[in-house]
C-alpha cells in the first residue's frame, strides 16, 4: 500500500457523526476493471451502473455515515464448510484479472482494516456456529472495482474495510445463513456490501453483441421480483428454488457472482430489496439493488 494509503488510528472506531438505528444492505453489480472507467464509455463497463454506484456512494457517505464496512466479493471463496475474514489492517490491491492494459494493474485504492471489527465479525459468525477464521488478504477487484467508483476520493468514506469469504460452495442457504449471522452488525452503524453481479455468463458475451440473451432478461427480473415481493421464510425458499432453475443455469454457469445477492438478503432478512438499477446487456444484467431504508426515507 502507498504512502497516500497510510490513515490514522482514529479510523478504528470511524464517525462519530448520527446515524440511522440499522443500516441497509447493498447489492453491487461491479463488472470487470474496465468498469473503473465506465464514464468514458469503456468497453466492458455499463455507464447507467457507474452513475448509480457514484450515487450510492454518496449516499454512504452523506446519510448513512458508517464507522465501518464489511464487504463480501464475487471473487473470494473460502472451503466448503469456513469462510475466512480479512483480518489485516495494512494490505496491498489483488490485481485478480487478466488480459487487460498494464495501467489497470497499478490502480490504487488506499484502505484501512481494523483488527477490533474483524474480530466481531468472527465472533459473531462462530456464536452463529458458522466456522471461520481470520487470514491475512488484500482487497480483490470484486472490491476495489466498485468501491473506486463510489469513492473516488477515499477520504469521502474514510472507516475501516473488513472483507469477509463467501463459503466455497454453491449452497444458497449457506449464503443466506451467513448473511443472517451477520445482521446484528447493522445495529451497530456497520454497513455490509455484497458485490457480485445479477448476470455473469462470459462464454456468451460474443453471442450476443447487440441483443440481450432471453436468459438474461428472464432471470434478472425474475430475480428482482423475487427481491422486492416477498420477506422472511418466503422468500428464502423462492430464492432456493430460483437458483435451481434453467434461467439460474444459464445466466451463472458458475454461481459465484449470484452467492453475494443471497448473502444480502440474509443480512435483510424482513426487509425487501429495492433495485436501484439494472442494464440487461449480451450475457450480462447489471443489477444494483439496496435493502432497507435510509433515515431519510
Amino acid at each position: 500500500m502507498s504512502d497516500e494509503g497510510a490513515v490514522s488510528a482514529t479510523l478504528e472506531t470511524g464517525s462519530d457523526a448520527p446515524a440511522a438505528s440499522r443500516t441497509p444492505v447493498y447489492f453491487l453489480s461491479h463488472g470487470g476493471p474496465t468498469f473503473m472507467y465506465s464514464d468514458k464509455d469503456e468497453d466492458g463497463g455499463d455507464l447507467g451502473a457507474f452513475k448509480m454506484l457514484r450515487k450510492i456512494g454518496k449516499e454512504i457517505v452523506e446519510k448513512i455515515r458508517p464507522k465501518a464496512v464489511v464487504v463480501f466479493s464475487a471473487h473470494w471463496q473460502a472451503s466448503r464448510d469456513q469462510v475466512e475474514v480479512n483480518t489485516a489492517e495494512i494490505t496491498d490491491l489483488i490485481y485478480d484479472f487478466y488480459g487487460f492494459p498494464s495501467f489497470m494493474y497499478k490502480e490504487n485504492y488506499p484502505n484501512v482494516g481494523s483488527k477490533t471489527i474483524a474480530q466481531r465479525v468472527l465472533d459473531q459468525l462462530q456464536s452463529s456456529g458458522i466456522k471461520a477464521k481470520g487470514v491475512s488478504r488484500g482487497l480483490d477487484h470484486g472490491v476495489f472495482v466498485p468501491f473506486k467508483v463510489m469513492f473516488p476520493d477515499f477520504q469521502e468514506l474514510k472507516v475501516p474495510i473488513i472483507q469477509v469469504s463467501l463459503f466455497g460452495t454453491d449452497n444458497p442457504n449457506q449464503h443466506f445463513a451467513l448473511g443472517k449471522a451477520l445482521a446484528p452488525l447493522r445495529d451497530e452503524n456497520i454497513l455490509i456490501v455484497c458485490s457480485g453481479m445479477t448476470v455473469h455468463n462470459l462464454r456468451e458475451m460474443g453471442s450476443y453483441w447487440g441483443s440481450v440473451a432471453p436468459y438474461a432478461k428472464q432471470f434478472d427480473d425474475t430475480l428482482a421480483r423475487v427481491l422486492s415481493s416477498d420477506v422472511g421464510t418466503v422468500r428464502e425458499d423462492a430464492m432456493a428454488n430460483l437458483i435451481k432453475t434453467d434461467e439460474a443455469h444459464k445466466s451463472h454457469p458458475t454461481k459465484e457472482h449470484l452467492l453475494p445477492i443471497y448473502i444480502a438478503a440474509g443480512a435483510a432478512y424482513n426487509e425487501k430489496g429495492e433495485r436501484l438499477y439494472t442494464n440487461q446487456t449480451s450475457s450480462l444484467a447489471w443489477g444494483e439493488y439496496r435493502f432497507g431504508s435510509l433515515k431519510s426515507d
